[in-house]
C-alpha cells in the first residue's frame, strides 16, 4: 500500500447500485458498462471485478492495451476502436474488435479474425460504417456479435435522437449481428425504443447524472486529500500566486497536497470547497500545480496530517467548475490512492 497525501473515497456499493438501475431502466435489454480511461479513472480492474460478480458481462474499451489489462479477469472485452495492423498479433482471448471503418472490415476478414462487433454511424459523423456501406455488402461473411452504434445528443431533447433511433433500427435482420446496442447512459433515460438488445452506460456508472431518470444515481467518488501546513494570515496579506485572495481579517488557512496536476484545475480557485465533519472550507485564492489553499476558520481543530474531502458530486461540481462530469472523473490523476470501500 502506498501512502499518498491524496486518495480517492471510492463506494463499490455506490457502483454495483447504479449499475443495477441501469438495468432496471434498460427494459429488459442486456446491461453492460463502458471501463475505458481506465474505468473513467476509478481503476477499471476493480470496477470490472465488482460489476462482473453483479452479473455485468459486456464491458468497453477504448485500446487494446486497455484489454490486455483484464485478460487475466476471463471477461468478455469490446475494444471500441477496433484494430490497427499493429494489434493484429497481440489480441487478448475474450477481446474483439469494435470494427469502425471500412478499412478496419477488410483487414479482419483478410485475417479470418473471427467474432467481432460492427459500429455504424447513424448521424454522428464520428466512428463507424455507413448504412450504404452494409446495403453494399460490406459486411458480408462476418461473424458479428453485437451491431452498435452511438447517440450524439441523448442527453438533450432533439429530434436527432429520434432520427438516429430509425436509422438504427432499420438495419435490423440486415446483418448477421446476433444484437443491436444503441443507448448509453443518457440513451437508456430515454425509454424502451432506444434499448434494443444491450445498452452501454458510463458516465452514469460514476456517478454521472444527465437526465431525470438518473435521479437514483449515487456519488462513487469523493477526493480527499491532506493537510499539508496550517497556518494565520493576517487582514491585508495575500493567499497564492498573484495576490487574487486578500484577507478582509485575520484568517486560519490550511494548504493542501492538492493541485491541477492533480486534476483539481484552476477553475476550482475561489469556487471549490472542502468539508471536515460536516464543515464547509472554502477554497482561496489560485489553485496551482500541487497545492491548494482553503480557509479553515470554522475548523479549529484541524492541523497538519489531517484530511479533508473535496465537493466532487459530479453534476454539481461540473456547473460550478464548467468542467464537463467525464472531465471530473478522467482527469483524477495517478498521485491519489485509490481505496475501495
Amino acid at each position: 500500500m502506498t501512502h499518498s497525501p491524496l486518495r480517492l473515497k471510492l463506494d463499490g456499493a455506490a457502483l454495483v447500485d447504479n449499475w443495477r438501475l441501469l438495468r432496471s431502466l434498460s427494459h429488459g435489454a442486456a446491461c453492460g458498462a463502458a471501463v475505458k480511461a481506465d474505468g473513467y479513472g476509478l481503476g477499471a480492474r476493480e470496477v470490472v471485478r465488482r460489476l462482473a460478480e453483479a452479473g455485468c458481462r459486456d464491458f468497453f474499451v477504448a485500446h487494446w492495451s486497455e484489454a490486455r489489462a483484464l485478460a487475466d479477469l476471463g471477461v468478455s472485452v469490446s475494444v471500441l476502436h477496433g484494430v490497427r495492423p499493429e494489434d493484429m498479433a497481440d489480441r487478448p482471448a475474450n477481446s474483439r474488435p469494435v470494427l469502425d471503418t471500412p478499412e478496419q472490415v477488410r483487414r479482419w476478414q483478410a485475417s479470418g479474425g473471427g467474432v467481432c462487433d460492427v459500429m455504424v454511424d447513424t448521424g454522428m459523423n464520428r466512428l463507424g460504417v455507413s448504412p450504404e456501406d452494409i446495403s453494399a455488402g460490406l459486411l458480408d461473411g462476418l461473424e458479428i456479435e453485437t451491431l452498435m452504434s452511438h447517440l450524439a445528443c441523448a442527453d438533450e431533447d432533439v429530434p436527432l435522437n429520434d432520427r438516429q433511433r430509425t436509422a438504427f433500427a432499420a438495419l435490423a435482420g440486415k446483418t448477421s449481428a446476433k444484437r443491436m446496442s444503441l443507448a448509453n447512459s443518457a440513451g437508456i433515460a430515454l425509454g424502451a425504443d432506444y434499448a434494443f438488445d444491450l445498452t452501454r452506460p458510463g458516465i452514469a456508472l460514476y456517478g454521472g447524472r444527465q437526465r431525470a431518470a438518473h435521479d437514483g444515481i449515487r456519488q462513487v467518488v469523493t477526493p480527499e486529500a491532506q493537510i499539508l501546513q496550517r497556518r494565520g494570515v493576517r487582514a491585508g496579506e495575500i493567499v497564492g500566486y498573484n495576490a487574487t485572495f486578500t484577507a478582509a481579517e485575520d484568517t486560519q488557512v490550511a494548504v493542501l497536497n492538492l493541485g491541477y496536476a492533480d486534476g483539481y484545475l484552476r477553475c476550482f480557485s475561489g469556487k471549490g470547497r472542502a468539508r471536515s465533519g460536516g464543515v464547509k472550507l472554502p477554497v482561496i485564492g489560485r489553485v496551482s500545480m500541487d497545492l491548494t489553499a482553503i480557509c479553515v476558520d470554522a475548523a479549529p481543530d484541524l492541523g497538519e496530517g489531517d484530511w479533508v474531502s473535496l465537493d466532487y458530486a459530479l453534476p454539481e461540481t461540473a456547473a460550478l467548475s464548467g468542467l464537463s462530469q467525464y472531465e471530473l472523473l478522467t482527469g483524477l490523476g495517478a498521485r491519489f490512492d485509490r481505496r475501495w470501500f
